[in-house]
C-alpha cells in the first residue's frame, strides 16, 4: 500500500473520530486565557556570513537595543544561537586557505515586538586554523568565565550600508500581531579578529576593607593566565589608553569631570547578601536588569528611591601612574597610544553611588555594608570579574577548575 494511501486513510480515520466525538458543528476556537501560552511573537531570521580563514562555531546574540552590550553598556543577550562549524563551513572546514565567503541560516523564534541589535562571534577552533597552543571552540554561555570572546575569535554584527550597527525592529500589524523580520545578515570578517585575551586578573592583596570615614584604598590587579579545564586564557594583558568614540579629536569625558577617561574601566558592584555567592544585589535572576523588588539606600540629599538601587563604590585607575606616558608635551591626551601592562593600580575612595543611570550616578549617604565584586572592562568590550565561578568554594559543584584568588571581594564592614 502506498504511503499516500496510508496517509489518506489515517486522515480519514482521524476526521471520523473527531466528528463522532464533537458532532457535525465546528468547535469554537478562542484565544487561550493562559498568559504563558497566549504570547504573540514573531521571528528574526537571516544568514551568518563569514569571510576569511577563521574556523569555528558561529554564535549570534540578540540584544535589546535599549540595553547596549559592552563597551557601550552592560546589557546581556536576550537570546543566542550557535551555528556548528560543520554546518557553516561544510566541505571547506579543513581547507585552511579557503576564505569563502561562507553562509548559514539562523532564526530567532518567539521574538516580542521591540528594537534589537544582532552581534556575534566566531568561536575559533585554533587547531583547525593551525595555530600553536591550539584549542577547540570554548564558548560556554552558562558561566561568566567562558561566555565572552577570547584571542583569535572573530567578532560580527548586523550593520547597515555605512557599517553602523543596524537596529532591527519587530513591529505589529493593525491587529497587534508581531511582524517577522527576514533577510538579516550578520557579517564576520578578519578585520574584527580579537587581538587580546579577556583582561583576566588576580588581586594582589588577600583582602581589602573600605571603611566609612576612612581614607582611600589602593587595589592592585595583576594579569594572569588560566589554562585549566574548560578555561583556556593564555596571555591576558591590560590595554591602557584614552578613547575618542565620537571621533571629534578630543578624548572622551563621559562622566563630565573635566578629565579624560582612561580604559580599562573599573566597577565595584555590591553583591547579594550571602557568604560566598557571586550574584549581584538586586539582580537575583542574573539577567542584567534590576529586579522589581529589592534593596534601596538613603541618598546624600536625604531622599531614598522607591525602586532597587544599583550600588557601586567609587573606583578608577590611579591617573598619575599612567598619564605621564599618555600625554604629550603640552599635557594633551595622545589618542593613538596604548600601554600594554601586566599590573594596574586602582584607587577606591570611601564613597558609594546608585548607578542606575551610569552617566548621572547618585551619591548615597553611606557605603552599604557587604561584599563588592571587582569588574574590569576593556575598550574591546571584554570583561573579567572576581569573584567568579572559579572560586574554590563554588567550582567543584559546577565542574570547573578551582583557581586561587578568584574568590576575592572588597569588603565594606
Amino acid at each position: 500500500m502506498s504511503r499516500l494511501l496510508l496517509r489518506q486513510k489515517a486522515l480519514a480515520g482521524l476526521t471520523l473520530c473527531t466528528l463522532l466525538t464533537l458532532g457535525c458543528e465546528s468547535p469554537p476556537v478562542v484565544p487561550t486565557q493562559d498568559k504563558q501560552q497566549h504570547i504573540r511573537a514573531a521571528r528574526i531570521e537571516g544568514n551568518a556570513v563569514v569571510q576569511g580563514k577563521v574556523r569555528g562555531n558561529a554564535v549570534v546574540f540578540l540584544y535589546d537595543a535599549t540595553r547596549l552590550p559592552p563597551p557601550q553598556g552592560t546589557g546581556r543577550p536576550v537570546a543566542f544561537i550557535v551555528i556548528p562549524q560543520a554546518q557553516l563551513f561544510g566541505s571547506a572546514l579543513h581547507e585552511a586557505d579557503n576564505e569563502g565567503p561562507f553562509t548559514a541560516p539562523f532564526t530567532f523564534d518567539t521574538v516580542a515586538p521591540g528594537r534589537y541589535l544582532l552581534r556575534g562571534l566566531i568561536d575559533a577552533d585554533t587547531c583547525l586554523m593551525g595555530l600553536p597552543s591550539c584549542h577547540g571552540p570554548d564558548f560556554n554561555p552558562w558561566y561568566g568565565v567562558t561566555n565572552e570572546p577570547n584571542v583569535n575569535d572573530v567578532g560580527g554584527a548586523a550593520v547597515d550600508a555605512n557599517f553602523v550597527p543596524r537596529v532591527v525592529e519587530v513591529g505589529q500589524d493593525e491587529n497587534g500581531t508581531p511582524i517577522a523580520v527576514t533577510g538579516v545578515a550578520v557579517s564576520f570578517g578578519t578585520q574584527a579578529t580579537v587581538r587580546t585575551e579577556r583582561p583576566v586578573f588576580e588581586v594582589v592583596d588577600s583582602s581589602l576593607r573600605v571603611e566609612e570615614g576612612g581614607g582611600p584604598k589602593v587595589l592592585r590587579l595583576r594579569a594572569r593566565a588560566i589554562r585549566e579545564g574548560a578555561v583556556d586564557l593564555q596571555a591576558p594583558v591590560f590595554r591602557v589608553h584614552f578613547a575618542d568614540e565620537n571621533r571629534d579629536g578630543v578624548a572622551d569625558d563621559t562622566n563630565g569631570d573635566g578629565q579624560p577617561d582612561p580604559w580599562p574601566r573599573v566597577v565595584l558592584r555590591k553583591l547579594a547578601s550571602n557568604d560566598i555567592g557571586i550574584t549581584d544585589e538586586n539582580d537575583l535572576d542574573n539577567n542584567g536588569v534590576l529586579d522589581a523588588q529589592g534593596a534601596s539606600y538613603p541618598r546624600a540629599d536625604g531622599s531614598q528611591a522607591e525602586t532597587p538601587d544599583l550600588v557601586v563604590l567609587a573606583a578608577g585607575l590611579m591617573p598619575d601612574m599612567y598619564k605621564s606616558e599618555l600625554l604629550d608635551a603640552d599635557g594633551r591626551p595622545i589618542l593613538n597610544k596604548t600601554l600594554e601592562l601586566s599590573e594596574l593600580v586602582v584607587g577606591i575612595p570611601p564613597v558609594a553611588f546608585d548607578a542606575r543611570n551610569p552617566r548621572a550616578p547618585v551619591r548615597l549617604r553611606t557605603m552599604p555594608s557587604g561584599r563588592y565584586a571587582v569588574i574590569l572592562m576593556q575598550s574591546s568590550g571584554q570583561v573579567w570579574r572576581v569573584p567568579n565561578e572559579l572560586d574554590p568554594r563554588l567550582a567543584p559543584g559546577l565542574g570547573l577548575p578551582q583557581v586561587d584568588n578568584q574568590s576575592f571581594a572588597v569588603e565594606v564592614p
